[in-house]
C-alpha cells in the first residue's frame, strides 16, 4: 500500500519524538511491503518564526493532500510568558482543527502490566483499565465569543454548542461503544449549564438508535473523582471541549507517564495523530523525551486511517517489549537510574520489528 502522510513536527521535543515515529513507521513499511511518502510542513512557534502564522496555508494544503497527519507538539515558553502576544502557537492547532474539519479527539487510556507500579494510583484500582474519551474539538468555550469589558477589568468567554455538533460526536461515541463493551458515558454539567442540558437531551434522543448500548449520564466533577477511584468502571466517554481537555489529562497519569498515551483526532477532511503530551521545551535537544506516545499514535494511524491492523498490533507489541525490558527514557526509570536516549528507544523498536 502507498501511504501519503503529512509530517508536522512542531515545537520543543516534537521533532525528536516524530523522528522516532518515522523510523518505526518506515520499519513497518519495510516489513509489510508498504511505501510511505512523508511531506514535512511547519506549524506552531516554528511556523510563526518562519512566516508569522502558526498554521500557514501551505501547511494546510500539505495536510489536505495527505492520507493522514502525524503531529508532534505545539508550544513555546516565550509565548506562554507573554499575555499580550497577538499570535500564539496554540492558535495553529485550533485553526488546523477547524480548517480540516477535525471535530473528535479519540483519547485511549490503558495500563501496561510492566508499569503498574509507576502509576500514582494503587495497582488494584487501575489494573485492567481500558477506556476511551471522545472529546469534541471545534465547539464550546474555546471557539465562543470572548472579550474584555470595563477597561479590561472584566473578561468573558462564551460556551456555545449546536445540536448537530453534539450529534456527530455522539454518533462516533455510540459506534465505538458498539465495538467494545457497549457502555457509553455522557459527561456534562447539566445541573448548571444550558449547553450541558443540550448535550444531555441530544444524547438521550439518540439512545433508541443504539438499544444495545448502556448509556449513563454523569456530571463532570463526579467523573473527575471516579477516574482516580475506579477508572476501570468506564469504557467510552463523550464530552465537550473544555471538560474533555481537562479529564483526558487527568486520565493520562493512570498509565504512569504522559509520555505513553497516544491520540487521534478525526473529522470530515482528514485524521491527525499525536501524542497527548506537550512540547516540553525544557527537554528540547537533551535526548530524554519519551517517544512511545508518538510511536503508539503512529500505530493508531496505521489502524484507523489505513485499516492496517496487523501493523498497528506489531508496533504495540514492540512497545510492550521495550517497557518490559527496561529500554525506556529516564521518566520511566527508577530514581537515580540512567535512562536510554530518545533515539536509542527508537532504534530498539526498529530492531525488534525487523529482527
Amino acid at each position: 500500500m502507498d501511504l501519503k502522510i503529512a509530517l508536522l513536527a512542531g515545537d520543543g521535543i516534537g521533532p525528536e519524538v516524530i523522528e522516532q515515529a518515522v523510523k518505526v513507521s518506515d520499519a513497518i513499511a519495510t516489513k509489510f511491503n508498504h511505501s510511505i511518502s512523508w511531506t514535512p510542513a511547519l506549524t506552531g512557534a516554528a511556523a510563526i518564526d518562519a512566516v508569522g502564522d502558526p498554521y500557514p496555508e501551505e501547511t494546510h494544503q500539505v495536510c489536505l493532500g495527505a492520507d493522514a497527519v502525524l503531529f508532534g507538539a505545539i508550544g513555546h515558553p516565550r509565548f506562554d510568558n507573554d499575555p499580550s502576544a497577538k499570535v500564539r502557537p496554540e492558535q495553529g492547532l485550533l485553526k488546523m482543527r477547524q480548517k480540516l474539519g477535525i471535530f473528535a479527539n479519540v483519547r485511549p487510556t490503558f495500563t501496561f502490566p510492566s508499569l503498574l507500579d509507576k502509576s500514582p494510583l494503587k495497582q488494584e484500582r487501575i489494573e485492567g483499565t481500558d477506556l476511551v474519551f471522545l472529546r469534541e474539538l471545534t465547539g464550546g468555550i474555546y471557539f465562543g465569543e470572548r472579550g474584555r469589558l470595563d477597561d479590561g477589568n472584566t473578561a468573558f468567554d462564551t460556551c456555545t454548542y449546536k445540536r448537530e455538533e453534539i450529534q456527530r460526536l455522539a454518533k462516533k461515541g455510540f459506534e465505538l461503544a458498539m465495538t467494545r463493551s457497549k457502555k457509553l458515558c455522557c459527561v456534562d454539567k447539566a445541573n448548571v449549564l444550558e449547553s450541558s442540558r443540550l448535550w444531555r437531551e441530544t444524547v438521550q434522543a439518540m439512545e433508541k438508535k443504539y438499544p444495545e448500548v448502556e448509556v449513563s449520564y454523569e456530571f463532570v466533577d463526579a467523573v473527575a473523582m471516579r477516574l482516580v477511584q475506579w477508572p476501570n468502571s468506564y469504557d467510552v466517554l463523550i464530552t465537550e471541549n473544555l471538560f474533555g481537555d481537562i479529564l483526558t489529562d487527568e486520565a493520562s497519569v493512570i498509565s504512569g507517564s504522559m509520555g505513553l498515551m497516544p491520540s487521534a483526532s478525526v473529522g470530515t477532511e482528514n485524521a491527525l495523530y499525536e501524542p497527548i503530551h506537550g512540547s516540553f521545551p525544557q527537554a528540547t535537544g537533551l535526548g530524554i523525551a519519551n517517544p512511545l506516545a508518538t510511536v503508539l499514535s503512529a500505530a493508531m494511524m496505521f489502524e484507523m486511517s489505513f485499516g492496517l491492523i496487523e501493523e498497528g498490533a506489531l508496533i504495540r507489541k514492540v512497545v510492550d517489549a521495550s517497557l518490559a525490558e527496561g529500554v525506556v527514557t529516564e521518566d520511566l526509570k527508577e530514581n537515580g537510574q540512567k535512562g536510554n536516549s530518545t533515539s536509542e528507544v527508537g532504534d530498539y523498536l526498529v530492531a525488534q520489528i525487523l529482527g
